[in-house]
């Protein structure tokens, strides 16, 4: 087996690779039948010569490969006949943007393992950036604090070497003493922002002393979905009927808008469920938050005040409740909001260390093996037979509209 690691070709560009160096050397004295090459890239965060020094051949064309690695989407124009590809595609929700990927896919007879459909027996995912996600968001909220405040000016996280220095800028800010930040969310991307508040000395406090105590230093609590969202009858949080049907729940989040200060958004929301928040919600006398770190980033959903994604170039932006409409981030009647939807890739060696790391310990026995469990066949889209997957026949309609 020949396996190949693809540049990066999604623009704006993404810095990270699915194996760093030390992966790959890991990989080849592992499985020493498998021969391992990396594609020259002139954008990732981690050099040519890196993998070099690892003794990795870089090379500039895949062609010939069996399997290849990538992160992001790999351009159409790029795509190799007959090969196995791995990757985000972003594709098995119908997402329009990249039907003539998919199709294109299909008609080069390649096949195509999605990361995000890997997945237990028990449907957990066993990869993903999500970590990383939260980490970063929730650094970029409070450096959002910083800006509309004018209190203090953080770095940007992609300016960062490594995460070590991120977090040793955040613990050099002073925030106000009586702060409060609400958090939800229990998955990668919650406890990964939890992982940030905690690691820079914020002291975490139970959701009741929260909504219903003063302190004298800032602090945060975080939210599991039965703490934001409530039957309408009064009968107990069910979390198997919410995720089932959740027609029958209201969300409950407004009391922690009456008393945080910030809200780090970092649960996973799923079409149908209650919003946590209404434009509505936001005109209300009682509403406080003045910060929202939208890490979720569900455009016009659950968190109202996102309008739309914001780029690591400029990532923060303002809504205004009364006028319902995008603002300047420090307006004082608005809400400053960031929803930057890559987060990871501001932290581009640390996330491909910790994906990379995944990615060993479950997926690469399993490419090569052998797929006990059928985690990769549950995540195959695509055939080398240049045809969808029978779980995936139902995306037919959306490749056919794509010539």
């Amino acid at each position: 087996m020949k396996i190949g690691v693809v540049t990066e070709g999604k623009v704006p560009p993404d810095q990270r690779v699915p194996l760093t160096p030390a992966q790959c050397a890991e990989l080849k004295k592992s499985y020493p039948e498998v021969e391992l090459v990396v594609q020259s890239s002139r954008v990732r965060r981690i050099t040519d010569q890196e993998y070099r020094d690892a003794g990795i051949n870089v090379v500039e064309d895949l062609r010939g490969c069996d399997v290849i690695l990538g992160v992001k989407e790999v351009p159409v124009d790029d795509l190799i006949p007959d090969s196995t590809y791995l990757f985000f595609s972003h594709t098995y929700k119908l997402q329009p943007y990249n039907a003539k990927l998919l199709r294109a896919i299909v008609d080069r007879r390649i096949r195509l393992i999605d990361y995000e459909l890997i997945k237990r027996a028990n449907g957990v995912r066993v990869i993903g950036f999500g970590r990383w996600a939260g980490i970063v968001g929730a650094y970029n909220g409070l450096r959002a604090w910083g800006l509309r405040h004018d209190s203090f000016a953080l770095s940007r996280a992609i300016d960062c070497a490594d995460m070590k220095e991120m977090v040793n800028h955040a613990k050099s800010i002073d925030l106000p003493s009586n702060m409060k930040i609400v958090l939800t969310g229990g998955g990668r991307v919650g406890m990964g922002a939890h992982e940030l508040l905690s690691m820079i000395g914020l002291r975490e406090v139970h959701s009741e002393a929260f909504l219903k105590e003063d302190f004298n230093e800032a602090v945060f609590t975080r939210l599991d979905v039965g703490q934001y969202n409530a039957r309408r009858d009064g009968k107990p949080f069910d979390m198997n009927e919410f995720i089932s049907d959740a027609t029958d729940y209201d969300s409950t989040f407004m009391p922690y808008a009456g008393v945080a200060d910030m809200f780090i958004a970092g649960h996973y929301w799923a079409e149908g469920s209650p919003f946590l928040f209404s434009r509505e919600d936001m005109k209300a006398e009682s509403w406080r938050i003045k910060v929202v770190a939208d890490v979720s980033c569900d455009i016009d959903g659950p968190v109202a005040c996102t309008l739309r994604p914001s780029t690591i170039a400029d990532p923060i932006y303002g809504y205004h409740p009364l006028k319902e409409s995008e603002c300047d981030m420090r307006d004082a009647e608005g809400i400053t909001v960031m929803a930057v939807d890559n987060l990871p890739c501001e932290l581009p060696r640390d996330a491909s260390h910790g994906f990379g790391k995944e990615m060993m310990a479950h997926v690469i026995p399993l490419l090569i093996g052998g797929d006990r469990d059928n985690m990769l066949t549950n995540a195959t889209e695509t055939t080398l037979e240049g045809k969808l997957a029978p779980k995936f026949g139902y995306l037919q309609d959306y490749i056919d509209q794509a010539h």
